[in-house]
């Protein structure tokens, strides 16, 4: 390892599959030493993971990066959004926590929309209208369906407000993943205690809301992980915000995210509240917000149709007439829960490549669908997209997304900027810089940009017909017929 110019910073990254670790000069964003180690998601009904796998993976992905990490001044942990975290008086999981894409919550959500005054009253309350991804949703069914397990719980956090407090000792939040859980009001930034009362959450139960650029804490004692006592540990916040910061994202640019989920954001200086509920109005890691659109199909969809064909994931082909809503998992953005995937307009004269191209085209038009809703009417239509996530590396995501959407798009060669936007979030505390300003100071969006192509419509209107028409089969409950 050469010298680093600048202290060193951790940042991590905490999502679905594993979590990943970057040692980071805090002064020129060069990545030391990284590491990665996976963790389990259960299969079926629901979607669960145990925290302390995510503890240990952790462990094993900061003893990836050697020497490096030990020598670290701060650090800051960004974790996949929404997760129930439920923890009893010692702080170990009560049981597993809920996450994220885990579904089953969707007749609490229907039910606590109408309950409290519908979709537009819960936009203006929150931000956003509740859907099964949300943490109010996942308690309320826990209270519901395992009313034991919900009486021994003592603390409820997110995910990476659990990592958080394994180092430091002290429950806390950041504003930006707390803006997800449905019982945070955007408009005073404070815990919602009517929402918290309708579902029966004690709000001691919850952690403290740390402010953008505030220190969450020290790394304690005890923690066996290669930190030195006292390290800084900031806020952290969830993986879009962290991804945010990490390209340093001023307002008006749209960021399209290509992972297991995928999503398309833009920071605005203006509170969101869409009463359809297709645009979550999450704040942001600093102080602004970030209008989001999420849905539950992306790229570990389109991958599975891949392997049904017996195709290469970039074996696609072009001229097909053949609509796929790749809903394999329920969907959010349509809330759609209960739908599964689609195929319509099948010939015999349609090839595999080209099923493979439609579930791409399908996944690709829920995320654009919402693009207009995320960004303020005056940005500019003719900015770059940028596009990040797994999926962005891959050339039939790049051109698929190009074409669909007509603008330029830009990817930007950093990788991993959820852990990224977590270590500039840490470098922030040592050098009394805003987060998004350091990752602008380590040029974290540059990449090369392909040139806008004319938009195809024909396809977009197509498959927009197909949705359309089949939505009274996409929204039955499968399990109830």
């Amino acid at each position: 390892m050469s010298a680093a110019e600048g202290p060193l910073v951790v940042g991590v990254d905490t999502s679905t599959q594993s979590t990943k670790a970057l040692v980071v000069d805090a002064a020129t964003g060069r990545v030391v030493a990284s590491g990665q180690a996976p963790h389990t998601v259960s299969s079926g009904a629901g979607r669960e993971s145990d925290p302390r796998e995510w503890w240990d993976a952790l462990g094993e992905a900061l003893n990836q990066c050697g020497e490096a990490a030990h020598e670290a001044a701060a650090v800051s942990i960004g974790g996949q959004q929404h997760g129930l975290v439920t923890l009893d008086g010692q702080g170990e999981p009560v049981r597993p926590a809920l996450l994220w894409n885990d579904v089953r919550s969707a007749p609490q959500a229907r039910r606590l929309i109408e309950e409290l005054g519908g979709a537009k009253a819960w936009a203006e309350r929150t931000g956003s209208v509740p859907s099964a991804s949300f943490t109010v949703t996942k308690w309320a069914w826990l209270a519901e369906h395992e009313p034991e397990a919900a009486r021994a719980v003592k603390a409820v956090r997110l995910p990476h407000d659990y990592l958080t407090e394994r180092l430091t000792g002290e429950g806390t939040t950041d504003r930006g993943d707390v803006s997800g859980t449905g019982w945070w009001a955007s408009g005073t930034e404070e815990y919602d205690e009517g929402i918290l009362a309708r579902v029966g959450l004690d709000p001691a139960l919850l952690p403290r809301v740390v402010r953008p650029g505030e220190v969450a804490g020290t790394v304690r004692d005890g923690h066996g992980l290669p930190f030195s006592k006292g390290t800084l540990v900031a806020a952290g916040t969830g993986d879009n915000a962290a991804a945010a910061l990490g390209l340093g994202l001023r307002p008006g640019v749209p960021v399209m995210s290509l992972g297991t989920s995928g999503t398309v954001y833009a920071v605005s200086q203006r509170r969101p509240a869409d009463p359809t509920g297709t645009v979550a109005g999450f704040a942001d890691a600093r102080g602004d917000w970030l209008p989001l659109a999420c849905t539950l199909n992306c790229t570990l969809a389109v991958d599975h149709v891949a392997a049904l064909l017996h195709l290469d994931r970039e074996a696609v082909e072009p001229g097909t007439d053949a609509t796929f809503l790749p809903f394999l998992d329920g969907e959010r953005t349509p809330n759609l829960p209960h739908s599964s995937g689609l195929l319509y307009g099948l010939r015999h004269d349609t090839t595999a490549g080209q099923l493979l191209q439609a579930a791409y085209d399908g996944a690709v038009h829920s995320l654009l669908g919402a693009l207009d809703l995320v960004l303020d009417a005056d940005a500019d239509p003719s900015a770059p997209l940028l596009l990040i996530g797994g999926g962005a590396r891959g050339s039939a995501w790049q051109q698929t997304v190009r074409r669909l959407s007509g603008r330029p798009v830009q990817i930007p060669e950093a990788k991993e900027l959820v852990a990224l936007g977590a270590a500039a979030q840490a470098a922030g505390l040592l050098t009394g810089e805003d987060a998004a300003a350091v990752a602008r100071r380590w040029n974290t969006a540059a990449g090369p940009v392909l040139d806008a192509v004319e938009r195809d419509e024909a396809t977009l209107n197509r498959i927009t017909g197909v949705l359309s028409d089949a939505a009274p089969l996409l929204e039955r409950d499968a399990t109830s017929h």
